[in-house]
């Protein structure tokens, strides 16, 4: 099917564009009144992930009323854990809780690889609903976690500030470490495969625990796992977010991967010295939505000066926070589309 608004995808491959294209990390959420609705007859967030038209309801909605140039499914890095026998509960205002966790051989032996049509059906099923949906309106972003982020919580147990019972196994048992950084990753190969066959036209990766490495800790337990993945998707482009990783900018220019990420605390003029071929992404400061509608026109032009109108897409520099303003986030995608250098 020919997009009618193929700007993300041109983009993101190095083609010229006529205007930067813009979408948001998180913008189906709890940003939208629309979507606390849905999520109320939902029941549960894990519910409105897990039932294909609720999810596809959700991930269609930005498009319609924050008018974004691109679409991304509906759901959850933690659907990776669980497809491989590890199941997590969401908690309200506590985040994600895995009564089992991975500490030993015998643990990883009980995992298996998943298998993304059987183990994760419901993803696949909402994008081809939100694929017919959107009728070639604009490109549908696919996703999955990074490895070591995963690894995190399948070790953790939970969220944390510091990760330090998941950090303590890179330091304490490597060889272990390795063993379950692979199986993760042999699953998020299929899964995203799998997204990329059912329609999605562009991969991001995210790999949200990426600070919290040392980066020689970065370069052993988190990147070659990235590039694992980055090689045997040939299908769509990807783009690779490690939040945090400001270190291994350098590292990522070496991907295969046709997007980086930057969050706010990269330099943008630095940043596209250390990584000159490849389209970047981001990086407003999500907590610029609080200012006035003065102050977020203002500095969403600043970045866009800096980041110039070509291998660009505009974007947060990390998710939109829940309790913004919709219209501070129209007011963010209009400074967008209106911008020209």
């Amino acid at each position: 099917m020919k997009l009618q608004n193929d700007l993300l995808l041109r983009a993101a491959k190095g083609e010229h564009v006529e205007r930067v294209p813009v979408w948001m990390m998180r913008q189906a959420g709890r940003i939208l009144p629309e979507y606390r609705e849905v999520r109320a007859k939902a029941g549960s967030f894990i519910t409105l992930a897990t039932t294909p038209a609720l999810a596809a309801e959700v991930t269609i909605q930005p498009v319609d009323i924050l008018k974004t140039d691109a679409a991304i499914i509906f759901s959850d890095i933690l659907v990776v854990p669980e497809a491989m026998g590890l199941p997590y509960e969401m908690i309200e205002a506590k985040g994600p809780i895995f009564p089992k966790v991975v500490r030993s051989k015998k643990d990883i032996d009980l995992l298996k690889v998943s298998n993304p049509e059987t183990d994760l059906g419901y993803v696949l099923e909402a994008i081809d609903i939100v694929k017919k949906e959107l009728n070639g309106r604009v490109p549908l972003i696919g996703f999955a976690g990074a490895p070591f982020t995963i690894f995190c919580y399948m070790v953790e147990g939970k969220g944390s500030k510091t990760f330090s019972t998941a950090k303590k196994m890179l330091y304490s048992q490597p060889k272990l470490a390795h063993l379950l950084l692979q199986k993760i990753t042999d699953s998020t190969i299929s899964y995203l495969k799998a997204q990329a066959s059912h329609g999605a036209d562009l991969l991001q990766i995210f790999d949200s625990w990426a600070g919290i490495l040392s980066p020689e800790q970065y370069r052993k337990f988190s990147l070659p796992y990235i590039a694992q993945i980055c090689n045997a998707i040939d299908e769509v482009p990807v783009t690779v977010f490690a939040k945090g990783a400001f270190f291994a900018r350098k590292d990522m220019a070496k991907l295969n991967c046709n997007v980086v990420g930057l969050d706010w605390n990269m330099d943008i003029k630095e940043s596209r010295k250390m990584i000159p071929n490849k389209t970047l992404q981001g990086n407003l400061d999500p907590c610029v939505l609080y200012g006035s509608f003065k102050d977020i026109e203002k500095e969403t032009k600043k970045m866009l000066k800096a980041f110039g109108t070509q291998r660009y897409i505009a974007n947060l520099g990390h998710g939109v926070y829940p309790d913004t303003d919709p219209e501070k986030v129209k007011c963010f995608f209009e400074t967008v589309k209106a911008y020209s250098a």
